[in-house]
């Protein structure tokens, strides 16, 4: 059964402020690099029982890694390759090889992944003793020259056998081919879309393996196969900043868009829209936009429409006396809707708001009141129904019948809907 254990170095702090200086973005794009590469060995493991350990952000004793082979995944996409670039790195793998020899431990395999911008060539083929000491375990610190094996004390055939376990792979997948070869994975496995697989797959794959890279015990970093297929396994996009930040938010806004809410002829469908407000961010007016905004663009009532639609729109977590000021508002801006009741003081009746919006009446949007209410109108449709979600931090509304597409986004903050939908 094969295991791996991905070791990373220290990269530093990362802050949303430190994304505009070139130095930063590098930093930050070699750190992802890293949580795509442990996804894409999670992905080529051949046993849903097999396993990696993911190390993360905090420093790591190599030495306490369980596992056959340890990796260490490096991306400079505007550097050179150098032997001083790997040389600490092989330093410390030598090091742990040497403990585990000196206490009888069974040796591991060691693997250093690198992408460099050029100067590959420099590094031959095949690394002989001699190489291995003068551009690795050479070096010179406060002036004084270090000969590394002499400190370890460690022999030639030692430093041979070292060799044995050791690879060096400088010539890594670039930064957008390694998302390219994962997605290619996940379109297989799921059997679904390109689109799918980046948005629902990936960008939880991401969610995932950072989460377990900040777990302070290594024995909560290791992360089946079968466990994390199934935690991925999730219909939802999520709102991950970092995932928005490589691919670029406004490009999301309109791959999301594009998928979902471009349709240039709209079919008379009935349309569900459960938004979910942020309080500390609420506007009432923003909301009225997006309100305007979906009738306007999901709703067909012109006389020569055979078939006239409006969709239907749930605002979740809004106070009821702010849904009440909503709903005066519109009505006094003559913004027609229904909501479901027949008379002042009357129980929710799901027949009533099912009445047909047409030219005549010219009703906008159906409102729903309550996430309760929702389940009884899509039992009354007998239409093609279509269900879309937008929520804050995890979704509220579940849909157990697979015949209605459900599409669920995460939305950090409503005035994203207009770029959205």
């Amino acid at each position: 059964m094969i295991r791996e254990s991905i070791h990373y170095n220290k990269l530093g702090t990362m802050g949303g402020y430190l994304v505009k200086d070139r130095a930063a973005i590098n930093t930050i794009k070699g750190y992802f690099y890293q949580f795509d590469y442990s996804i894409l060995k999670i992905l080529e493991l051949r046993n849903d029982a097999d396993s990696i350990t993911v190390e993360g952000i905090e420093d790591v004793d190599i030495s306490e890694l369980e596992g056959n082979t340890a990796i260490q995944c490096k991306y400079y996409a505007n550097t050179e390759y150098n032997h001083s670039e790997i040389a600490l790195s092989i330093r410390f793998m030598l090091k742990d090889f040497k403990g585990r020899k000196d206490i009888g431990t069974a040796a591991i395999n060691y693997k250093l992944y690198g992408y460099y911008q050029k100067g590959q060539e420099k590094l031959p083929n095949s690394i002989t003793v001699d190489f291995l000491k003068k551009h690795f375990l050479t070096f010179t610190h406060n002036k004084a020259k270090i000969l590394y094996y002499q400190d370890l004390k460690i022999a030639d055939v030692e430093l041979e056998d070292f060799l044995k376990h050791l690879q060096i792979e400088i010539n890594a997948e670039e930064f957008s081919q390694q998302i390219e070869n994962i997605l290619q994975i996940l379109q297989v496995r799921f059997k679904c879309s390109k689109f799918e697989a980046e948005h629902y797959y990936y960008n939880n794959a991401l969610k995932i393996i950072k989460e377990f890279a900040i777990r302070q015990d290594i024995r909560d970093r290791r992360i089946f196969k079968k466990e994390f297929i199934d935690l991925i396994d999730k219909r939802e996009i999520l709102f991950n900043k970092w995932f928005y930040f490589f691919r670029g938010q406004k490009e999301v806004f309109k791959k999301l868009r594009k998928e979902y809410f471009s349709d240039f002829n709209v079919l008379p469908f009935e349309r569900f829209f459960l938004i979910e407000v942020d309080k500390s961010n609420y506007s009432r007016v923003e909301l009225k936009d997006i309100l305007r905004l979906i009738s306007d663009k999901w709703s067909k009532l012109s006389k020569r429409t055979p078939n006239p639609f409006c969709p239907y729109i749930y605002i979740h977590d809004l106070e009821r006396d702010e849904l009440v000021n909503l709903k005066t508002d519109l009505h006094q801006e003559g913004f027609n809707f229904i909501d479901g009741f027949p008379f002042n003081g009357a129980p929710f009746d799901s027949k009533v708001i099912l009445k047909s919006a047409d030219y005549h009446n010219q009703i906008k949007i159906k409102m729903i009141d309550k996430l309760d209410y929702i389940n009884l109108i899509l039992d009354e449709i007998n239409k093609t129904k279509e269900v879309y979600q937008f929520y804050k931090d995890k979704p509220y509304f579940e849909l157990n019948n697979p015949k209605i597409k459900h599409v669920k986004i995460q939305n950090f903050h409503i005035k994203n809907l207009k770029e959205i939908i």
